[in-house]
């Protein structure tokens, strides 16, 4: 999911603010890379008083640089603009349709426990993870925590961002990912489906049984996280997803562009096919 309406990639509901502190840090937010040296000692400081282990503030911020391409990305997002057909030509073309009907069929196993678990048919949860990242092969590259810390520095958006490095904090203080694997898309958004940090810790559940909520690696976590994201915000087990039927607004849930619900929507009809 990439403009903040993108920024539904598993996570446009952001809900509160993790921590107390975070409005005060936001008064020290800047529009340049010269203070944030300074922010980002204070952030350390404010994290570590609100629970979060030296080790990983240490391992996870530790070098962390200011990304001036991650603020030139934030400024040009325009993806949204695109009509239905633009949209579906670039995020769910027809090579996708063939392609996520053999993926469902690889993943059959996993599909039926999901399905059944929590009502959501496999179809949506196929065509998430293909238009998020091409079903697992471009989930990004950048470092999550010197995105988000750039992110919650910069102005624009400073008390949401702030949130989230204090989320992707905690996915590691509580052991799910090390601080050297937290990879993603420039905006911070993390795995196969594009959890933002605050969603991760909310929805993320463990599908394989490892112990561990792996939303990068796991197939079966990603699934399983993305469908209970879904169960959790509504979906009606057994009701329909195209528009003007009950579950199409639990796709608003995911993703607040209205051409990203009717492509969605759409993909999964096909891949259903």
């Amino acid at each position: 999911m990439q403009m903040i309406a993108r920024l539904g990639r598993g996570a446009l509901v952001a809900g509160a603010l993790l921590f107390g502190a975070v409005p005060a840090l936001a008064q020290s937010c800047g529009d340049t890379a010269s203070g944030f040296g300074p922010w980002l000692e204070g952030f350390k400081g404010t994290a570590a008083s609100a629970g979060i282990s030296q080790n990983t503030i240490n391992t996870a911020l530790g070098g962390v640089t200011y990304n001036s391409e991650v603020i030139r990305l934030d400024r040009n997002q325009r993806s949204f603009r695109l009509s239905l057909d633009e949209f579906m030509e670039r995020r769910a073309p027809a090579s996708f349709v063939q392609r996520g009907k053999r993926i469902m069929a690889e993943n059959r196993q996993i599909l039926d426990r999901v399905e059944s678990q929590y009502g959501v048919p496999r179809e949506i949860l196929v065509a998430i993870w293909g238009m998020e990242t091409g079903f697992g092969a471009n989930s990004g590259n950048m470092n999550i925590f010197r995105s988000l810390a750039t992110l919650a520095y910069d102005c624009r958006r400073s008390d949401f961002f702030t949130n989230e490095l204090f989320a992707a904090l905690q996915i590691v203080d509580r052991g799910d990912k090390r601080a050297q694997d937290m990879v993603g898309a420039w905006a911070g958004e993390i795995g196969q489906t594009q959890f933002l940090a605050s969603n991760y810790l909310r929805y993320a559940v463990d599908g394989d049984g490892d112990g561990r909520r792996d939303l990068i690696r796991s197939r079966a976590d990603v699934l399983a996280s993305t469908a209970n994201f879904l169960r959790q915000h509504g979906w009606q087990p057994g009701a329909g997803y195209m528009e003007g039927q009950p579950n199409f607004a639990r796709l608003r849930d995911w993703n607040r562009a209205g051409v990203y619900q009717q492509a969605l929507a759409l993909f999964a009809s096909r891949l259903a096919q």
